[in-house]
């Protein structure tokens, strides 16, 4: 008689930005899922959400981080030029706090990574978001995990007032104004919605074995 198949161990999983359009969604998926015995939640502040498999993590900076051993992490950090102030506080949390998390997951054992980058990512863009999103990409993907997922959005859309983020007229005219045009929008350049972002990413790295996957936001849809 064969032998019964042994069930996968749960994953131990690590959220960094679960306070955040994405990162919330990812965190709910996450705990949802029974892949994942137990999510970590790493930030400036607890995370709306309430379970049994979560365990919040509050620290004022990522410098002196610690963590349990954990399997997977998500990063989804991320902050614009104008909430920042100054490109060196932009590049603090988009490069500086991501790479600082990932290093710090990856010493905790974990061997898949998903982090949020954005359309157009380049390190060797003259624009500085683009440019800063490159060389987070290129910094991540050189810390020896087995697997990265990268998920690289347009335009995100969601209800950034129930998280207590400041609304952005630029974001709300040109959402306004994608909804209009979308069937002569190409699909990588649609506003995309950050529950779906959370979706793809989330599926993409549960099914990752090695290798680095790039999701654009015809992929994300």
């Amino acid at each position: 008689m064969a032998d019964a198949p042994v069930a996968a161990a749960a994953r131990v999983a690590v959220v960094a930005g679960a306070t955040g359009l994405v990162g919330q969604a990812v965190l709910a998926r996450l705990l949802a899922d029974k892949a994942w015995s137990s999510v970590h939640a790493v930030g400036r502040r607890a995370p709306g959400q309430q379970h049994p498999k979560l365990v919040a993590h509050i620290a004022r900076s990522f410098d002196d981080l610690a963590l349990p051993p954990v399997d997977d992490v998500f990063i989804a950090l991320g902050t614009t030029l104008k909430v920042a102030g100054s490109p060196q506080a932009f590049r603090a949390v988009d490069f500086d706090a991501v790479v600082r998390v990932a290093r710090t997951a990856r010493g905790a054992g974990a061997t898949r990574l998903a982090v949020v980058s954005a359309m157009g990512a380049d390190s060797q863009s003259r624009v500085l978001y683009n440019r800063v999103k490159g060389e987070m990409e290129e910094a991540v993907s050189q810390l020896g995990f087995d697997a990265v997922v990268i998920a690289r959005p347009s335009l995100l859309a969601g209800d950034r007032a129930s998280l207590m983020q400041e609304s952005r007229s630029a974001e709300t005219i040109a959402l306004w104004a994608a909804a209009l045009l979308k069937p002569f929008i190409p699909a990588n350049y649609r506003p995309v919605q950050a529950s779906q972002v959370a979706h793809a990413l989330v599926n993409a790295l549960k099914s990752a074995r090695t290798g680095q996957r790039l999701l654009l936001s015809s992929d994300l849809h």
